[in-house]
C-alpha cells in the first residue's frame, strides 16, 4: 500500500460547520488520520443542514469525508480526561470556539503544551484571538465586510453583491488554517515545539486584498466599486450578456489578446479601447455588450475554444462538473455514492487512495478508546454515564 504524504500525522478535530471541517478534511485527502471529536448532543450541526443523503446531509458528507468520529462530552472530568489522553499521541488539535472557551474546559494550549509540548493547536475564530472584536460573533458576510472585500465585489452603481464562495470562511478558515497548520507542524518536527496557531477569517481575507491595497497606496483610497480593472472599469476585463441570458467571461488583460477578441469579433477599430476608462471606455464596452448579446452562449463558447485569448463561457456548476478539464483532472470523485470535488492540489507520483464517506457520529467510539487501553466493561460504563 502507497505511503500518503501526510501518514502518521494525528489530529483532534473539534471544529464544526464548514471552514474547520473542510481544512482537516484536506489535510486527510493526502493521509493525515483525522478524529472527528462531537459533543453527546447535537454533535455537528452540519449533519442534519440541508437536503439529506441518508442518515447525514450533502453538505456534512462532502467535507467530512476520510475522518473518524468520537463524541465525547468535554464538560464531564471523565471525557477532559480521555481527550487529555488522545493529545498525548496527537500532532494537532483544531478548534472554532471563541477565545476562552477551550482555557475554561482545562483545555486550552497552555494545558495541552504541558502534556505534549510538540502539540500544534490551531483556533479558528471570525476576529482572532486579540483586539476589541475577538468575541463578538460572526460570519463569512462580516469578515468580508470588515476586511473591505465586500465593498468592492459587485457591479458599478449597484450594492456589494454577496459570492456564494464564502471568501473569509475558505480563504480565512479553511486555507489559512491549513497553512498555518503545517508551518507549525514542519517546525515542530524540527524543534520538538508546537505553537498556538491563531487564524482569524477576517485577517486572511484582509491579506489577500491585493488590487484594492494597491489603490489605496497609490491613490489613497479604493475606486469606487465597479470601476477599477478588475470588476468592470475596462472593456477588456468583464462579463457580458448572451443572447440566450447566460454570459461570457472576458479576461483579454494583455494586449495580444485583446487584438485576437478584436480580430475574432470582425472589429478592429476596438483595439486602441483596450484599457480605456471613462467615456472610451464606456463606449467600447457597449459595443461588446451589443455584439455579445448577437449570439447564444454555446455560439460564443465555439467559437473562443479554437481562439486562445481568455474568453470563455460562464458555467453553472453542474456544468462544471462535466466539464472536460474539471474531469481530466480528477476534480469529481463519488465517495459513498455521493459525488464530491476531489483534492485541489496534485503532486507527483501520489495516487489518492479510494476515500471512505464522512462517518455516522461516534461512529469509531469503540475502536478509538480500545486503542487507549480501554476494555468493553470501561467502555459500556462511559457510554452509561453518558461521557461517549
Amino acid at each position: 500500500m502507497q505511503t500518503q504524504p501526510l501518514s502518521g500525522l494525528r489530529i483532534l478535530d473539534l471544529t464544526r460547520l464548514l471552514p474547520g471541517p473542510l481544512a482537516t478534511q484536506h489535510l486527510a485527502d493526502y493521509g493525515a488520520e483525522v478524529i472527528k471529536i462531537e459533543d453527546t448532543g447535537a454533535g455537528d450541526y452540519a449533519r442534519t443542514m440541508g437536503a439529506m443523503a441518508g442518515d447525514s446531509s450533502y453538505f456534512y458528507q462532502v467535507v467530512n469525508r476520510n475522518k473518524q468520529s468520537l463524541r465525547l462530552d468535554l464538560k464531564q472530568e471523565a471525557g477532559r480526561a480521555l481527550f487529555l489522553r488522545l493529545v498525548e499521541t496527537a500532532d494537532a488539535v483544531v478548534e472554532g470556539f471563541r477565545p476562552g472557551v477551550m482555557d475554561k474546559l482545562g483545555l486550552g494550549y497552555a494545558q495541552l503544551a504541558a502534556i505534549n509540548p510538540r502539540l500544534v493547536f490551531c483556533s479558528i475564530t471570525g476576529y482572532g484571538q486579540t483586539g476589541p472584536y475577538a468575541l463578538r460573533a460572526g460570519h463569512d458576510i462580516n469578515y468580508i465586510g470588515y476586511a473591505g472585500v465586500l465593498d468592492q465585489t459587485g457591479a458599478a452603481g449597484g450594492a456589494p453583491a454577496i459570492s456564494n464562495l464564502q471568501i473569509g470562511d475558505l480563504l480565512g478558515g479553511t486555507m489559512a488554517a491549513v497553512v498555518g497548520m503545517l508551518v507549525a507542524l514542519l517546525e515542530a518536527r524540527n524543534s520538538g515545539r508546537g505553537r498556538h496557531v491563531d487564524v482569524a477569517m477576517t485577517d486572511a481575507a484582509l491579506a489577500h486584498a491585493i488590487f484594492p491595497l494597491v489603490e489605496v497606496l497609490a491613490r489613497g483610497a479604493v475606486r469606487p466599486r465597479g470601476e477599477d480593472l478588475l470588476t468592470g472599469g475596462v472593456p477588456c476585463y468583464g462579463v457580458y450578456e448572451t443572447a440566450d441570458g447566460r454570459h461570457m467571461a472576458v479576461g483579454a488583460l494583455e494586449e495580444k489578446f485583446w487584438h485576437l477578441l478584436c480580430d475574432a469579433l470582425d472589429r478592429p477599430d476596438l483595439k486602441p479601447a483596450h484599457l480605456d476608462t471613462g467615456a472610451a471606455g464606456a463606449a467600447a464596452r457597449k459595443a461588446l455588450s451589443a455584439i455579445f448579446r448577437s449570439r447564444r452562449q454555446c455560439d460564443w463558447a465555439a467559437l473562443f475554444d479554437r481562439i486562445d485569448c481568455c474568453v470563455t463561457p460562464v458555467l453553472r456548476l453542474e456544468e462544471s462538473m462535466a466539464n472536460p478539464q474539471v474531469q481530466a483532472r480528477g476534480m469529481v470523485v463519488e465517495v459513498g455514492g455521493v459525488r464530491q470535488f476531489g483534492p485541489p492540489v496534485k503532486l507527483s507520483g501520489h495516487v489518492p487512495p479510494t476515500p471512505s464517506p464522512a462517518p455516522g457520529a461516534g461512529a469509531d467510539t469503540d475502536a478509538l478508546l480500545s486503542g487507549l487501553g480501554l476494555d468493553i466493561e470501561e467502555i459500556r460504563r462511559l457510554r452509561d454515564a453518558g461521557v461517549i
